[in-house]
C-alpha cells in the first residue's frame, strides 16, 4: 500500500484548518501557500473533502473553509479512506473482491492479511487531528489480537 499524495495532502489540509479552527473561515489561497501546494490540486481535493461533509464552505470576501466538526472528532483514517478509496494491502481484501473470490475458504494467508489490515485502520483510526497537532500519535500502538 502506498499513500497518494491526494491522500497525503487532503491530510495536510484538514491539520491546516484544524490549526485555523477558532479563526473561522479558511481561504484555500491562504491554504495553498502554507502547505506549498498548488490552488488546482487543492481545489480537487477542497472539492470531495466538502462532498463528504468534512469541511463547509463559505463564498464572499470573508470566505473560505472550515472544519463542520472538532478537530479531535477525525482521525487519520477516515480522511485517508475517504481520498485513497480505502486502504487495504491486497486486492483480495476489499470488499467487492473477499466475496468473489473461491479461495477465501481455503486461504491460508487471508488471516494474515485480515489481521495485518486491521491493525492499520485500527492504528490509523486510533489518531485524530488533535493527536496530530499535539503529537500524541508518538505513543505506543498495541497490536491485540
Amino acid at each position: 500500500m502506498m499513500i497518494s499524495t491526494k491522500g497525503r495532502y487532503a491530510l495536510r489540509v484538514m491539520i491546516d484548518l484544524a490549526q485555523n479552527n477558532d479563526k473561522g473561515y479558511v481561504s484555500l489561497t491562504s491554504i495553498s501557500k502554507r502547505q506549498e501546494i498548488s490552488l488546482k490540486y487543492l481545489e480537487a481535493i477542497i472539492a470531495m473533502l466538502n462532498r463528504a461533509g468534512y469541511v463547509k464552505s463559505l463564498r464572499g470576501v470573508n470566505g473560505g473553509y472550515k472544519l463542520t466538526r472538532d478537530p479531535g472528532a477525525y482521525s487519520v483514517g477516515e480522511i485517508l479512506r475517504l481520498t485513497e478509496g480505502g486502504l487495504t494491502l491486497v486486492a483480495c481484501m476489499s470488499c467487492n473482491n473477499l466475496a468473489k473470490c473461491n479461495r477465501s475458504n481455503d486461504c491460508l494467508t487471508l488471516p494474515l492479511w485480515s489481521q495485518l489490515d486491521n491493525f492499520i485502520n485500527g492504528y490509523l483510526d486510533s489518531i485524530s487531528l488533535i493527536d496530530i497537532l499535539n503529537q500524541d500519535y508518538k505513543k505506543d500502538y498495541q497490536l491485540e489480537f
